[in-house]
């Protein structure tokens, strides 16, 4: 669909430019101001056409639509995330404390049988369910406070991603013309991630489930919803059941590094006969079926390598970090008391 000629495009761009540069910056005057609200206005116009045709009914478009305006806030969170920013310690320092390790325990164990029955179904242990929950949103504690609907609008105009924002933009407003929830409790975080395991809507879309049976997905409010929701995500994308993630590893003196990377596997025993043992220096378990390979934490000064298996590439769709994998894994271990698995 052409929605813009090449005039109006480049006006387009180049408004978008001075205004997101730097959301706000005083040095923005009314005018312009006003010329983003114009294009921003006609831009919405076509979204509101491209959701029409994909089945969106006016009615959901009306509510979803309604008071939404650009928000800067949301550009600056965009430009300055701070976990690429800080070392891998205080990364983990972070999301592994004392704390969430009690609560995620304790969550394990009251929730004990819904957990077993999900391994059970999808082969996803409960630890590491709790880990991601504790992870993404304080076990449901901190879900966000931002319209889901106006952080994507926002974004998906901004031009940095605007692609893959409008996608998730029109997957959003199918969700709410399903009747799974109302527009003005759709919140979620800068990013339009939702719900208490952090969903983008087009992850909601394809693997979201109504685990609790009442007819609705209700990620945001059931914890059975966004749970199972989880667990059927992770097996979708490719869990390996009675497998473990990863551990610790230390390298031996002048180790090819070049060996170190997911592009390359090898089999444990594989990596014991080039001198790679357990991270306490143990000797690692004997195995020549699993393909694994070594990874680096990311900005970690001490540069502490992991053999990592498949179910690491798996927690690796849900956040594309090595850092984010890695510390689900270790809190898991911790939630779960697993000894150097």
């Amino acid at each position: 669909m052409k929605i813009m000629n090449g005039r109006v495009a480049l006006l387009a761009l180049a408004v978008s430019f001075v205004f997101f540069v730097s959301p706000l910056s005083p040095f923005i005057n009314a005018v312009q101001a006003n010329q983003v609200d114009i294009l921003f206005t006609g831009w919405l116009v076509a979204v509101k056409k491209e959701a029409t045709i994909k089945g969106v009914s006016e009615a959901t478009l009306q509510s979803a639509f309604k008071n939404i305006k650009l928000n800067p806030k949301v550009i600056k969170l965009d430009r300055n995330q701070p976990e690429f920013k800080i070392t891998f310690q205080a990364y983990l320092d972070r999301v592994i404390s004392k704390r969430r390790i009690t609560k995620g325990r304790k969550l394990l164990s009251e929730h004990k049988a819904f957990f077993t029955q999900l391994e059970k179904e999808t082969g996803v242990p409960g630890r590491f369910l709790v880990a991601l929950w504790g992870m993404e949103t304080d076990f449901g504690r901190l879900t966000g406070g931002f319209s889901v609907i106006e952080a994507l609008s926002t974004l998906a105009f901004d031009g940095r991603r605007s692609s893959y924002f409008r996608h998730e933009l029109l997957q959003a407003l199918m969700i709410l013309d399903q009747g799974h929830i109302e527009a003005e409790n759709m919140r979620g975080s800068w990013a339009g991630a939702m719900g208490q395991t952090q969903f983008m809507p087009s992850t909601f879309t394809k693997h979201a489930i109504d685990y609790s049976g009442d007819g609705k997905i209700d990620i945001w409010n059931q914890q059975e919803d966004a749970l199972g929701s989880s667990a059927y995500y992770l097996a979708n994308e490719g869990w390996v059941a009675g497998q473990t993630w990863g551990r610790a590893v230390l390298l031996p003196a002048a180790f090819d590094v070049g060996k170190i990377g997911l592009g390359m596997t090898k089999t444990l025993d594989e990596w014991a006969a080039l001198g790679v043992t357990r991270g306490n220096g143990k000797t690692l378990p004997n195995n020549n079926r699993i393909q694994s390979s070594l990874v680096r934490a990311e900005n970690d000064p001490e540069q502490r390598v992991f053999v990592v298996y498949n179910n690491f590439h798996t927690l690796m769709k849900w956040n594309r970090s090595i850092n984010f994998a890695l510390a689900v894994g270790s809190l898991s271990n911790e939630i779960g008391e697993a000894n150097d698995e």
